[in-house]
């Protein structure tokens, strides 16, 4: 498998090698403990037991005198081939014992030493490397008793060894599973990269790769892919709304130029001022629009999202029905009201009255059929637990279920000949109020008719 140094480079090979070393450290700290642990017991264990060798033989020398304690002396070398015992008296001579002469490490009335030497015992020399404790007797002689510590000592060497092997097992493990796991993630990484260029290519339609595992790669993903469907479903509006902008402006625009050409030719003064009335009210129309478009950037934006304040929309709504009451009489209807009293939000009270007013206005216009009687245009409103509820319901044609998420995009109108009067942009405003203000908008289906709610939290007295 070729090494690319990208892997090495990667942040999950970073990690990897950050969380060995730490494994390693640990691993190594718990093997030393181990060690430390056995090797020390073993010879603890061991200089205890010459402790008591050593306190028996001094016993038996003050019980018994030098007889006694060499016949013990001679009983135990024959017994025991990994002791060591020496018993020397005050000219230096050796009297019992396994060992020719005295170690010369040996200094002072008593202590401990470790040395190397060549045994007596029942099978011939054999070579000791001993831990003794030597001590002076009365009348001047000198006692020794060891004991070979070659098994602690091997222990302790497969110990180190065991330590060395085991951090060294754990490390180059460590290094392959971690440039594996990094040459696993980085080309997941690399399909992602090669698929957000070819999107900034111009394939749109692309996505990023899921291998369905649900990791982290998986997730962002997903989310790249919510966003790439957003992005998607945007620019596809983008160019409906510039269909629709042709669409709208043209027409008033090609009007006005028709009718200013037409009053030039005339050469009639008339015709001149009925020219430049028509003209008026073209731009006023086209005037409307633009705000309308002003009006929804700055509300989708936050732009002023400080002309928020305390607000009783139970007072908006009274005012909206009593401008609006007249409007929907002439359309051949009637708008009725079921407002609950001390509604209080946190709003811009000329926005909240502008989207209240654009719904009444679009069930006035498309909510009531061309010399219909009696039909009904409802404006409510009522708290329901943190929220206050506003609702405009008319009995007309509706809109599809499937079109709701539709009519809020600007310059969308469900009537594609666009004979009536009107710019899309009245729910477009809608939605970025209710936006700006944290609220909902949502569509139902009245029943006839269409039951428009905006949802807006009640106001708790917090900023």
């Amino acid at each position: 498998m070729p090494i690319n140094l990208a892997h090495l480079k990667s942040s999950t090979f970073r990690l990897s090698a950050i969380y060995l070393f730490l494994f390693a450290l640990s691993v190594g700290a718990i093997l030393a403990y181990v060690y430390w642990s056995t090797a020390g017991l073993l010879e603890r264990q061991s200089d205890e037991t010459i402790r008591a060798d050593v306190q028996a033989l001094a016993d038996q020398y003050r019980l018994r005198g030098v007889v006694g304690i060499v016949d013990t002396i001679r009983r135990r070398v024959q017994d025991e081939d990994e002791s060591t015992y020496l018993l020397v008296a005050p000219d230096g001579r050796p009297i019992a014992g396994n060992l020719d002469l005295w170690p010369s490490q040996a200094q002072g009335e008593h202590g401990w030493i470790e040395f190397t030497t060549n045994s007596k015992t029942k099978t011939g020399v054999k070579l000791h490397n001993s831990r003794a404790y030597y001590t002076q007797l009365p009348n001047n002689y000198h006692l020794l008793a060891g004991r070979d510590v070659n098994g602690i000592r091997q222990l302790g060497e497969i110990f180190q060894r065991t330590i060395l092997g085991a951090i060294f097992i754990t490390l180059a493990l460590g290094l392959i599973g971690g440039f594996w796991m990094s040459r696993n993630f980085l080309r997941r990484v690399d399909s992602i990269t090669d698929a957000s260029r070819s999107i900034m290519a111009g394939d749109l339609a692309g996505r990023m790769p899921v291998s369905g595992t649900g990791d982290e790669l998986d997730r962002l993903g997903h989310a790249l892919n919510q966003m790439l469907d957003q992005i998607e479903r945007l620019m596809a509006g983008m160019k409906e709304v510039s269909s629709n902008i042709a669409h709208d402006l043209r027409s008033p625009l090609s009007r006005m130029k028709l009718r200013v050409e037409s009053a030039l030719r005339s050469q009639d003064c008339a015709q001149y001022r009925e020219a430049l009335v028509s003209a008026l009210d073209e731009s006023d129309r086209l005037l409307q629009t633009f705000n309308a478009l002003l009006s929804i950037a700055r509300a989708e934006s936050g732009q002023t999202r400080e002309g928020l304040q305390r607000t009783d929309a139970s007072l908006v709504l009274e005012d909206v029905a009593e401008l609006y009451g007249p409007i929907v009489e002439d359309e051949g209807g009637s708008l009725e009201t079921r407002i609950a009293p001390d509604l209080i939000v946190r709003a811009d009270r000329q926005l909240l009255a502008q989207a209240v007013s654009n719904l009444v206005d679009n069930a006035a216009k498309h909510g009531i059929a061309t010399g219909a009687e009696g039909a009904v245009i409802e404006l409510a409103a009522a708290a329901e637990g943190d929220s206050v509820v506003i609702s405009v319901e008319d009995q007309g044609p509706g809109i599809p279920p499937d079109q709701y998420d539709r009519v809020v995009e600007r310059f969308v109108r469900l009537d594609q000949s666009r004979t009536k009067p009107g710019n899309g942009l009245g729910l477009s405003l809608v939605a970025g109020v209710m936006k700006l203000h944290g609220g909902q908008l949502l569509f139902e289906d009245n029943k006839p008719g269409l039951r428009v709610k905006l949802v807006l939290p009640r106001y708790s007295g917090e900023r």
